[in-house]
């Protein structure tokens, strides 16, 4: 069975990065300040020290750059720029609060390199000692057969997961899935499985020390929030309702208009800009507004920058974007591809129809379809819909709609000014990242199930 990343290989990590932090700081301090006369007071930077290092932990922490093996280097590089993007603008935001104390922003800007190049080397050296220890897993895999051949495609896309599916288990009461515990190291117990089913196959991995996964439903998500109680002696479970109290929208609204507020006023030459650009890209207007499904499924209008031809669905009717959609205009693709066409929504936090933080608002049409094919869906209409959310966080705009439910749900339990912070900033990595905004594909890729199957092997 594969080690999990020790404690003490986590601390000599967070040692390396915060230590790495404080020299950047020091290098930078010395280089730009070496020949300036007079000598400039430089004890003011490294007072600041603890604040950076304390800030830069948090953000680490935040953009999961304190576990390196399942990952590839190039996401663990992108996390890293997110999070000293983040710890640069903190940085300026609290040196010009601190109006006694002006903090040269060369310094600042020399800071952040240094720290991306030395934070970045001790990161892959890092990332290749982890990569040499790891041992690649095998997995026995037991759902039905369109989820099995969804979650191969997936692990063969992440490569760098190193789970490798060995068998496959349709019915894990006729099939005998126990006879090859011995071949496998993980068990990954699909969501449609019987909770009774589920049950059998977590006893028996935990009596012989395997490690089981379980792709949740959303009874499964009610389950993972649930309150003791008790009637008499027998012991209950009181799942938690899927609502924030008064406080929590209370405080959240506030987040909202403090978050919106100051980015309708940074944004806003960059919004003009925009605004010009598809003027002259070609006819039509310049904002498309569209009836979307808001909290308690009250309808309302929301704004965009129009990325597609003017009339896109006159002729086809309400249509999701696909790969390559010949709607989309070159500047549309632009726009999408860095979220641009989202910065009038900012309007829509401000008015009270959205919060920054949010599950994605919806139109009508599709809420209806959603709500036949899954029931649950109308819980996520419990919460105001937002610009960016948990779904967009861990999935992509292609990201099946019941699986953007889960972490939909899943934010609604937590839903706190805590969470949205969080959530704010792990946006910022999502923007850079191009995947997250691939349309929506055609049929998953087919795969020959019949090499998996236990009772061929012997």
């Amino acid at each position: 069975m594969q080690r999990k990343f020790p404690m003490s290989r986590k601390l000599l990590l967070l040692l390396g990065d915060l230590g790495l932090l404080v020299v950047a700081t020091y290098l930078a301090v010395i280089i730009v300040f070496s020949y300036t006369t007079p000598q400039e007071d430089v004890t003011k930077y490294y007072a600041m020290l603890p604040v950076m290092v304390i800030t830069a932990g948090i953000l680490f922490n935040i953009n999961g750059l304190f576990s390196l093996s399942r990952k590839k280097f190039s996401e663990l590089l992108l996390s890293l720029a997110v999070s000293l993007f983040n710890l640069f603008i903190i940085m300026m935001a609290m040196s010009f609060l601190m109006r006694e104390f002006s903090y040269s922003r060369g310094v600042l800007v020399l800071t952040t390199v240094l720290q991306f190049g030395l934070i970045g080397s001790w990161k892959y050296l890092f990332w290749n000692a982890e990569k040499a220890t790891v041992v690649p897993k095998n997995a026995l895999l037991i759902g039905n057969e369109d989820e099995c051949i969804s979650v191969i495609n997936k692990l063969n896309a992440q490569p760098q997961l190193n789970c490798k599916v060995r068998y496959i288990c349709n019915d894990c009461w006729t099939e005998p899935w126990e006879k090859v515990a011995d071949d496998i190291d993980e068990v990954i117990i699909c969501s449609d499985m019987s909770l009774k089913g589920k049950a059998k196959i977590v006893h028996f991995c935990n009596g012989i020390g395997k490690e089981v996964v379980l792709i949740p439903d959303v009874y499964g998500l009610f389950c993972s929030g649930v309150e003791l109680d008790k009637i008499d002696d027998i012991p209950i479970f009181r799942p938690k309702n899927l609502r924030p109290s008064l406080e929590q929208r209370s405080l959240k609204r506030l987040l909202d208009i403090a978050v919106s507020a100051t980015a309708l006023v940074i944004t806003w030459p960059i919004m003009l800009m925009v605004a010009i650009a598809i003027k002259l890209d070609g006819h039509g207007p310049i904002l498309f507004s569209q009836v979307r499904t808001g909290r308690d499924e009250t309808e309302f209008k929301v704004y965009k920058f129009r990325s597609m031809l003017h009339n896109a669905e006159k002729l086809t009717g309400p249509v999701l974007a696909t790969d390559n959609d010949p709607r989309i205009t070159k500047l549309g693709r632009f726009m999408r591809a860095t979220r641009l066409d989202e910065l009038p929504q900012i309007f829509n936090v401000l008015f009270g129809d959205m919060s920054i933080v949010g599950p994605r608002p919806e139109r009508p049409f599709f809420v209806k379809q959603f709500k036949e094919d899954i029931p649950e869906y109308f819980y996520r209409h419990n919460v105001k819909p937002g610009i960016t959310g948990l779904a967009q966080v861990y999935g992509k705009y292609n990201t099946t709609p019941y699986n953007k439910l889960i972490y939909d749900l899943m934010y609604i339990q937590k839903c706190n000014v805590l969470t949205d912070l969080v959530i704010m900033l792990q946006t910022v990595r999502v923007l850079v990242t191009k995947s997250s905004t691939e349309g929506v594909k055609g049929k998953q890729k087919k795969i020959d199930l019949s090499r998996y199957e236990i009772n061929e092997l012997s």
